[in-house]
């Protein structure tokens, strides 16, 4: 049986989620941070904490697996 290695191996981000919120009259964006992400030690995903109209929300992102034909 194989097993999934979500664990990471730091305490501190590896990464921080954003989102863009266009400026008016212009082309830019605003980055506004909402969140934290720390990778998975197999390398092939993050766990994100998101901070979301005042909630915390943890979130799971895997990399996708090639399906059995």
């Amino acid at each position: 049986m194989m097993t999934i290695q979500t664990e990471t191996t730091s305490k501190k981000p590896t990464h921080s989620v954003y989102i863009l919120k266009p400026k008016a009259d212009s082309d830019q964006s605003d980055w506004i941070k909402v969140g934290s992400a720390w990778e998975h030690g197999d390398k092939a995903g993050l766990n994100l904490s998101l901070t979301i109209l005042g909630q915390n929300v943890p979130v799971i992102v895997r990399k996708n697996k090639p399906k059995a034909d």
